[in-house]
Order: C-alpha cells, then sequence, then structure tokens
C-alpha cells in the first residue's frame, strides 16, 4: 500500500495534484480507510480555515513567520 506524504495529500485537497498523484491517491482511496479518515479530517480542517477566512479572521503575523520558517527549512 503506498504511503502518501502531507504536501501531496494537500496538493490532492486543493486539486493541484499532478494527474498521477490524483490518480494514484484516488486508487488508494477505494482500499484504504485510514487514508480515507485522514483525508477527510483534512477536508473538514480546510472547510473551518475557509469559514474563518470568509469571516475575515487571518493568522498573526507570528503564525505566518513560523510557517515561512518551516517551509524554508522544510525545502532545504
Amino acid at each position: 500500500m503506498e504511503k502518501f506524504n502531507q504536501e501531496q495529500l494537500m496538493l490532492y485537497l486543493y486539486g493541484e495534484a499532478s494527474p498521477i498523484l490524483k490518480l494514484a491517491i484516488d486508487k488508494a482511496l477505494k482500499d484504504d480507510a485510514d487514508l480515507r479518515k485522514e483525508i477527510n479530517m483534512l477536508k473538514r480542517t480546510k472547510k473551518q480555515l475557509d469559514q474563518l477566512k470568509s469571516k475575515g479572521v487571518s493568522p498573526s503575523q507570528k503564525s505566518i513567520d513560523a510557517i515561512l520558517k518551516y517551509a524554508a527549512k522544510k525545502k532545504s
């Protein structure tokens, strides 16, 4: 059974996955209950974030800086 990392799942969730990755995740979702649970949890989280965004709530500069720092570290 193929394992997918968080970045791949987020690309899938936001409709930005390559056709090959999308196909692989779609196929895995049919047989992997844990993956379905993880995708559903990510969908719920995305929905909650979208609702906050629509209410004008945005992250603090400290949160943005922490995310950018983490992303830069992950990239190197």
